[in-house]
């Protein structure tokens, strides 16, 4: 190996043991703004309708769980609702620099491969997505 190539391992190492843990803590909070922000978007329970964002940088942990907790109605985190809803959070935030017209092309595309998929597919899914999109609040 190469000293550069031992550099970049090296870096590898620090980054993710430095961050390993907010990573971590982080991942729970998005997840839940994720399925909050596609419930909301479906049952309108929060007229101000925040953005991802606003829910993962400005809103507490215990205010999110809540909201999501009302939006649900009795369902809970773990349902097929609740990822679905999860699901459509997360890729609205992917797709949120996208000319309008193709953001609701992929959009659509999204609510095809909800409707397709099988839970546990739905469910590595969502995980990868909220795993990119935690990632990304930490830089």
């Amino acid at each position: 190996m190469s000293v550069a190539q031992e550099a970049a391992v090296d870096y590898d190492k620090w980054l993710k043991d430095k961050f390993q843990q907010q990573h971590e803590e982080l991942l729970p909070v998005v997840a839940v703004a994720d399925m909050f922000f596609g419930c909301n978007k479906a049952r309108n329970v929060d007229a101000s309708q925040p953005s991802v964002k606003q829910l993962i940088t400005k809103m507490g942990r215990d205010e999110l769980a809540l909201k999501l907790s009302d939006c649900l109605a009795g369902e809970l985190p773990n349902s097929d609702t609740a990822l679905n809803f999860g699901l459509i959070g997360c890729f609205d935030e992917q797709l949120k620099g996208m000319p309008e017209k193709d953001k609701k092309v992929k959009q659509k595309l999204v609510k095809q491969a909800i409707e397709k998929l099988s839970k546990s597919d739905r469910q590595k899914s969502f995980t990868h997505c909220v795993t990119d999109q935690a990632i990304s609040y930490l830089k």
